[in-house]
């Protein structure tokens, strides 16, 4: 029986004739590419499956028909566990896969928080079928199973991980490591590892997230499938001033919120209006703060002109059924919706047909624009993006990123790149300290007590923990052993201390990673609101909060209160937490886009014209030759590389005796003798690397993870600089500026 007309497919052949019917009866013409690839590498069994393709092209099928085909063959009960990073993600692949499962006879158990015990307990005195999984649900099973999981799961065939790329490089992506390997441990055996993703940068790095030991060989799919059809538009806004005479006044409850609206917000919003109004649409603004101010604007010009509300607001902060709200809006027909959200829309969850992506401001990364905008233009149609790119009005002495047009620029460089199907390679080196260590809580746990040398073995020694050797493994068990989180019996079995019982014992015990943190902005006793840090900060760090510019004076970690001063000054880093650190390749694509000087067509008139004179200020200034500029009393370093290097240059050049900023686009190093710079960025290209450890012993926000106050000083230094810098970068760049033998301009 062929799957195409024209076409034979051997794939097919292989599936179960029960689901080769529901195939048919589902109306299928042919298997998408990633089946027909993935089909017959999950049959075989031996090897982990890494699947990459759009949005909406059957990642789900592709792995999921093999897998019941092999579940149907085996005669002892056998079942799939499908782990997700979202509760909602799961109800929608429970909803997509009874349909199928119903008619072949297999169980389909969605299980995490909001679903009934009966479910959980059925599943757990005939686990079979597919388990459809978070990985807070399933650490709490292992705990609470212990040395029962031989039997609970000993018919394990497949472990499927879902949007891979939301797990990679995180907290939770740890322990998801973790939580695969402890199951193979329990089995005594490995289970194929299946893992889905739309975007993911580079498929040999995925493998190796998925099983970091390499115990099993992987087989990588990319679909072949053309990409679907892509309109994109990236219009340019001037950001005039408040209209507010004193830029402060919206600190506090009784803003005028009317008001505090710059102009371009207003004509943003304004645009979005006209544009999204009768059809439904998805709006990332990148924050909390922005999903609530566009939603409120939106919805008050519908109020203004009594029509119904068309948007809504959805992010993690809302209450569930809020949320829900506007979910149903979306997928209800016959009357248009707009979502407003973060990116707790921007994956897979089942919100109906959305005709346009609208981004304001840069994108997290280009990886995140490109799953954003998987989300329109299916069902054969175009998808549809709109970036508003919003731009400072210049003055005599704007900063040279305004003049730049960084955001511009940087958008504008996210689009091109998505383009050409280019995505950040997956940050997997980080080490992730603090979900060791509630791992090593949770394996205590699961097991009753473990040994010292069994821990580091399980952890460390598997390939999990890769980065952790014995000695600092010690170290650590040394310190939670000081702060009562573990002791030792005397037949060096380690158990839970009195506080480690308290941690364990905690409901929230199961996620690996906390909220994020926000900090208190106060200046002369007056609060001026809260905000997250996403770079570091030392006494002297500059930053922008409330449209105005401030000095670090004092930071209180265990409080979380940042006392500040008024600065003057240029273009200083924003702290927004909004953005996930912008990668070499994105800012060198910048770097290319400046460097050139024909229109880009999907950039508006208005953005084009931006980027003439941002180009134009990028060729007088002699960027594209050489990236560092004298000006008064400061020395400019444009290396065009991402913020890890940027962040290891501003150290090392702290380190070496300056005053050293990493803006973004930027390190600003304050000196009158720009001929000093050069000469100590030669010193260091002909050292060695430094230590990172000893770059971030200044910084004082260091802890980054939910645990990282129980690591020691040692450790946590580790921690930090294996997050947030890349030495082996800089001293590159600084090597390959030194070799030039050229003066700052």
């Amino acid at each position: 029986m062929s799957a195409s007309p024209s076409k034979a497919s051997d794939s097919f052949s292989l599936l179960d004739e029960r689901i080769q019917r529901w195939i048919w009866q589902s109306g299928w013409s042919e298997l998408k590419d990633a089946q027909e690839q993935a089909i017959p590498a999950i049959l075989a069994g031996d090897t982990d499956v890494v699947i990459a393709a759009a949005t909406a092209s059957g990642k789900t099928e592709a792995a999921f028909l093999p897998i019941l085909t092999r579940l149907l063959s085996t005669e002892a009960s056998s079942c799939v566990m499908y782990i997700s990073p979202l509760k909602a993600l799961i109800n929608d692949q429970w909803w997509r896969l009874e349909g199928l499962c119903e008619s072949l006879e297999i169980p389909v158990t969605p299980w995490h928080g909001d679903i009934a015990g009966t479910k959980k307990r059925n599943f757990k005195k005939s686990p079979t079928g597919c388990l459809l999984i978070t990985p807070e649900s399933l650490e709490a099973l292992l705990m609470a199973n212990g040395h029962a999981l031989q039997g609970l799961f000993g018919g394990l065939r497949y472990l499927v991980v879902d949007e891979l790329h939301a797990f990679i490089g995180t907290e939770r992506g740890k322990q998801l490591q973790s939580l695969m390997h402890r199951i193979d441990r329990a089995l005594k055996r490995f289970t194929p590892r299946i893992a889905l993703s739309a975007t993911l940068g580079d498929m040999d790095k995925a493998a190796a997230f998925l099983r970091p030991n390499a115990a099993v060989p992987a087989t990588v799919i990319k679909s072949n499938d053309a990409g679907q059809a892509l309109k994109v538009l990236v219009k340019g806004f001037i950001d005039y001033p408040l209209a507010l005479a004193d830029p402060e006044a919206w600190v506090g409850d009784d803003a005028d919120f009317e008001k505090s609206l710059s102009q371009g917000t207003r004509a943003i919003s304004e645009h979005l209006f006209k544009t999204l109004r009768g059809s439904n649409n998805l709006v990332f603004p990148n924050s909390r703060g922005n999903v609530e101010k566009y939603a409120a604007l939106l919805r008050g010009y519908c109020e203004d002109l009594g029509l119904p509300n068309e948007f809504w607001p959805h992010h993690g902060s809302l209450a569930k059924d809020v949320r829900e709200e506007t979910e149903a809006a979306l997928k209800a027909k016959g009357r248009p919706a707009t979502a407003v959200c973060t990116t707790t829309l921007e994956m897979g969850i089942d919100i109906g047909s959305v005709k346009s992506i609208a981004q304001i401001g840069c994108a997290p990364s280009v990886a995140s624009l490109r799953q954003r905008l998987g989300r329109s233009g299916r069902r054969g149609e175009a998808a549809i993006l709109r970036c508003y790119a919003l731009e400072a009005a210049l003055a005599p002495h704007s900063p040279l990123s305004d003049v730049l047009r960084e955001n511009l620029v940087q958008s504008t460089a996210q689009v091109r790149l998505s383009l050409r199907s280019w995505y950040e390679p997956p940050n997997i080196g980080g080490l992730h300290l603090s979900t060791l260590i509630q791992q090593l809580l949770a394996l205590i746990a699961q097991y009753g007590g473990i040994n010292a040398a069994d821990a580091w073995a399980v952890l460390c020694g598997s390939g999990v923990f890769l980065g952790v050797p014995k000695q600092d493994f010690i170290l650590l068990l040394r310190e939670l052993a000081k702060k009562d989180i573990l002791i030792q019996t005397p037949t060096g079995l380690l158990l839970h201390g009195r506080v480690g019982e308290q941690l364990v014992n905690h409901y929230s015990f199961y996620a690996a990673f906390a909220a994020e943190e926000e900090f208190r902005l106060v200046h002369g006793g007056k609060t001026l609101g809260a905000l997250p840090l996403s770079q570091p900060v030392e006494k002297g760090t500059h930053l922008i909060f409330a449209g105005k510019r401030w000095q670090v004076l004092s930071l209180d970690i265990e409080k979380k209160v940042i006392a500040v001063m008024p600065a003057l000054g240029g273009k200083l880093p924003k702290f927004d937490g909004g953005n996930l650190p912008v990668d070499d390749g994105v800012r060198e694509e910048m770097r290319q886009i400046l460097s050139e000087t024909l229109p880009i067509p999907f950039l508006d008139s208005t953005a084009n014209q931006l980027l003439q004179e941002a180009r134009a200020t990028f060729q007088s200034m002699g960027l594209d030759s050489l990236p560092l500029l004298a000006q008064t009393h400061c020395v400019q370093l444009f290396p065009w590389r991402g913020d890890r290097v940027m962040n290891t240059l501003a150290l090392m050049l702290k380190q070496a005796g300056f005053q050293a900023e990493n803006t973004g686009l930027s390190i600003i190093i304050k000196t009158d003798n720009p001929e000093k710079v050069f000469e100590a960025l030669h010193g260091l290209a002909v050292s060695p690397p430094p230590d990172p450890t000893a770059l971030v012993a200044e910084v004082m926000n260091k802890r980054l993870e939910k645990w990282d106050a129980l690591l020691p000083a040692e450790l946590l230094a580790k921690n930090y600089s294996s997050h947030t810098l890349d030495v082996a970068g800089a001293h590159e760049f600084i090597k390959r500026l030194a070799a030039r033998r050229h003066s700052p301009r």
